[in-house]
């Protein structure tokens, strides 16, 4: 009888265990969200750290400067940005109308079966490693580019413009454009993918008032998916931005090594990421710190793309939000 009574209800056993999974569950949350900060903050002081000599041996001029020569210890990074910039927005320039394009076709157009398939093709065209893009692009595409390079280069020789983009010839085929397409073909499965889970949060409700008021399915496409899809499609192209900057193999292998800045585009140079991977091996002291600026330049330019991104998306989200 005595062990009757001092027995506690199950409900209250119950309560207490609920309170202790919940406690748990959230400070769990708590340290790995703190975690993430300290990682992110530890990265960012150590690569700091260890990119201070080049900092101050070079000063501004390792920003501004396109001599880059560790040999007589000149740390100059502006071709490496320049060639990392370019790749990247013509990547984005072929990209994104593809992207979206795709995106729309399967979400919107495509029948059921087909787009099953799409969706597994994209899915297998993301998971490609990048290094097998990079080595079909030096070993097939590069090559097979040369001649096309060359005919476009005499047809539009002396054409203000178009000359200093397209002119000089294809060289040996690993130039901007040769790895501005590539990266295109690497990112374009990425934007895809986000902008189709994008489309797919589009109201029925509201796809199907625009037809009921006679839209076609253009304009309801115009006027009811995109903007109403507008925020999470900047948020996918700024994603494939952020990959494209960052790829290093593939733009080793594509764009070349040459430390230049030139408005041609069939010309080789240098990305920022790529340097870092073919020199790091035999680099030392102040060269070395050079390479990891490299990483911490890359690692700012990627955050103000990132804030710029947000603050689109931030306004998009607001504007939606009035219209509504």
């Amino acid at each position: 009888m005595a062990a009757e009574m001092s027995a506690r209800p199950a409900g209250l056993e119950a309560k207490d265990k609920g309170s202790l999974a919940d406690s748990a569950f959230r400070w769990t949350a708590v340290v790995a969200a703190f975690a993430i900060l300290v990682i992110l903050g530890l990265i960012i002081v150590s690569s700091v750290w260890e990119a201070r000599p080049a900092f101050s041996e070079m000063g501004l001029s390792f920003l501004t400067s396109d001599r880059w020569a560790p040999s007589q210890d000149s740390f100059g990074t502006l071709t490496m940005i320049y060639g990392t910039a370019v790749a990247s927005l013509i990547a984005i320039v072929l990209a994104v109308p593809v992207s979206i394009g795709i995106a729309l076709f399967i979400s919107e157009v495509a029948p059921r079966r087909l787009r099953t398939a799409l969706v597994f093709v994209v899915d297998l065209l993301a998971a490609v490693p990048s290094v097998v893009y990079g080595l079909w692009g030096v070993l097939f595409v590069a090559p097979s580019l040369v001649p096309i390079y060359n005919d476009i280069s005499d047809k539009v020789e002396g054409i203000p413009i178009l000359d200093s983009l397209f002119g000089g010839g294809g060289g040996s085929g690993r130039s901007f454009m040769t790895a501005g397409m590539i990266l295109a073909l690497m990112i374009t499965p990425i934007i895809t993918s986000v902008t189709r889970e994008v489309i797919a949060t589009v109201p029925q409700g509201e796809k199907d008032a625009a037809t009921a008021l006679g839209a076609t399915r253009w304009e309801m496409i115009r006027g009811a998916v995109l903007p109403h899809s507008f925020g999470g499609i900047v948020g996918a192209i700024m994603l494939g931005l952020g990959r494209a900057m960052g790829e290093t193999i593939a733009l080793a292998l594509t764009m070349g090594a040459a430390f230049q800045i030139t408005t041609e585009l069939f010309s080789s140079g240098a990305a920022m990421p790529a340097t870092i991977a073919l020199e790091w091996g035999e680099s030392s002291g102040t060269h070395r710190s050079a390479l990891i600026g490299l990483g911490v330049v890359l690692f700012i330019a990627t955050i103000v793309i990132n804030s710029i991104a947000r603050g689109v998306v931030t306004r998009a989200e607001v504007r939606m939000r009035g219209a509504a």
